[in-house]
């Protein structure tokens, strides 16, 4: 008969196409179930918070419901920066781990509900008779607040007979959320009317809008305003006009680029959370910009924002679009009237900078010239996170994966290749890390190599230092010891596990990425580049932190 552990891999799989995971003796049998009794794909990966990152990444990259598992215990507590990164980004996962038998805890059992509450997350614990019950309730919590659960298996009855596996009912979502009421419908038209009589009105959207499919609708809000657009870091490339788009806002964004945005009147920001760095610390618009935000949180999420509507990004934005079309306001012209092409231009660097090393803008300006453009870039945390989202576009925001900025971790780049990989099997993984993130998650150098192979490739920003550490508090005066990293041969280490690795020291090195990206990725090996780059080079956001911390 099947088992209590059966009756939740056969729930789980009706949902889920991969499940990532560390296998341990408290999911063994769950892992063995989905094996022999679904179609769902396991990958092993080497560190239980790269079971949590790789399934974020998968999400992030497919859209899909995320699922991972680790054993209970030290698998658990494993996963706990991944958890809360996954928490505060809003990504619906399925956590599937092994928990302290009914009967109480043992000695090495911790209170892993107390635990993922901490974070945010909420635990369902399965029984005998109602696991797959349960196992469905987790998956709709996941989907409907697009939050991680973790799904309990006691020890003890992750065995027992559970009779046949129930059917259960598909997860009931809600709706998107219209803005309804007179009060909320005339805040619509408010909108509406801003834009029509702004004589340089933007647009500025987020993740946000893309994931309620509102690019469509932006852009021709865009078209009938003649408004310029700018997005989030994980707003790249939704809006469809990129001719009229600033990229990214914040720090960044090119210089020209932040100066045309500062010039805007009306902003209407979509979808956007509008955090300290997107707003580059309060200095994004101008004192005299009337900004309006729509957004599903409850209230506006920066004091700038003089108007907010509560509601679907697609949903309000055909609304606005529908009040304009009543209005018959012509264009604006203000976006036929700039040079955007030249306004978006990032400074080139000097190839060497004075200490020798390489100039990091200068490398970004180059891989860029070289990576092929159907590209998935997955993105470590620290001080380079500037560079490739400066000079490496991506075509749309699932293409942009930057797992660890919500909770602000670093270490987790090479499990998030894993899942990109496989939610995008036709398009290149690249990833950008430092060296000391890289380091932290070097356990998971060797899945990235194995599940990526040669559609994947890493690029490692080797300054032997935590960059942003020494740019903040190495001025303040501290002791920078703590902040460096002794030099680390990353080619070496890459060629250990399979790998081609790299190092590079000068331009003309990366003629190396050129010759892998001309073969066909069936016959190159996973490559990772060992930029060996000037500390020197301060990226810009970076120079805006200083400033507000100063």
């Amino acid at each position: 008969m099947p088992s209590v552990s059966a009756h939740a891999a056969v729930t789980l799989a009706a949902h889920v196409d991969h499940v990532f995971g560390v296998m341990g003796n408290g999911n063994a049998h769950f892992l063995d179930a989905l094996a022999r009794q679904t179609s769902a794909t396991f990958t092993p990966v080497r560190h239980e918070s790269g079971a949590v990152v790789a399934a974020d990444a998968h999400h992030r990259a497919s859209g899909r419901l995320a699922a991972a598992t680790t054993t209970y215990g030290a698998g658990f507590t494993n996963t706990l920066t991944a958890l809360a990164e996954a928490v505060q980004a809003h990504v619906p996962l399925v956590l599937v781990v092994g928990d302290e038998p009914t009967s109480g805890p043992r000695p090495w059992d911790v209170d892993q509900i107390a635990m993922a509450s901490a974070v945010g997350a909420r635990t369902y614990t399965v029984g005998r008779a109602d696991a797959a019950a349960t196992t469905a309730i987790a998956v709709e919590h996941a989907l409907t607040y697009r939050v991680p659960t973790v799904l309990a298996i006691p020890y003890d009855v992750a065995t027992l007979d559970a009779g046949p596996v129930p059917e259960v009912p598909e997860p009931r979502l809600p709706g998107p959320l219209a803005p309804r009421g007179p009060f909320a419908e005339a805040t619509v038209r408010d909108v509406a009317a801003a834009l029509a009589s702004a004589r340089r009105p933007l647009l500025m959207a987020g993740r946000g809008a893309w994931l309620a499919g509102a690019g469509d609708v932006l852009g021709r809000i865009a078209d009938a305003t003649g408004a310029l657009t700018v997005t989030t870091a994980l707003g790249q490339g939704v809006f469809p006009r990129t001719e009229f788009d600033l990229g990214v806002a914040g720090g960044f964004g090119a210089r020209g680029a932040m100066d045309l945005v500062r010039e805007a009147d009306v902003a209407v920001v979509v979808g956007a959370s509008l955090n300290q760095f997107t707003m580059r610390f309060g200095e994004l618009f101008a004192p005299g910009t009337r900004v309006l935000q729509v957004d599903v949180a409850p209230a506006a999420t920066h004091p700038h924002v003089g108007g907010f509507v509560r509601g679907d990004a697609a949903t309000v934005a055909a609304a606005v679009l529908d009040a304009l079309g009543a209005l018959g306001v012509p264009a604006s012209g203000w976006r036929e009237s700039v040079d955007v092409a030249a306004a978006r231009v990032h400074e080139a660097g000097t190839g060497v900078a004075p200490d020798g090393r390489l100039d990091p803008r200068s490398a970004a300006a180059r891989i860029a010239a070289l990576l092929p453009a159907d590209r998935v870039v997955v993105s470590d945390g620290g001080h380079f996170i500037a560079w490739a989202n400066m000079y490496w576009p991506v075509a749309s925001p699932d293409r942009m994966i930057m797992v660890g900025t919500a909770f602000q971790s670093i270490g987790l780049g090479f499990p998030s290749v894993v899942g990109a990989a496989l939610a995008r099997p036709d398009a290149t993984v690249v990833l950008t890390s430092g060296d000391g993130g890289g380091l932290m998650a070097l356990a998971d150098l060797e899945s990235a190599v194995r599940v990526a192979g040669g559609r994947g490739m890493a690029v490692v920003w080797n300054d032997a230092a935590y960059g942003a550490e020494v740019h903040v508090y190495g001025r303040k005066g501290l002791v920078r010891e703590p902040m460096l990293i002794p030099a680390v041969d990353f080619a070496g280490l890459a060629t250990a596990v399979g790998a081609h690795g790299v190092t590079v020291r000068t331009l003309d090195d990366l003629d190396a990425l050129a010759d892998w990206a001309a073969r066909p990725a069936a016959e190159r090996p996973f490559l990772l580049l060992d930029l060996v780059v000037s500390p020197g080079v301060v990226a810009p956001y970076q120079e805006e932190i200083v400033r507000a911390n100063s």
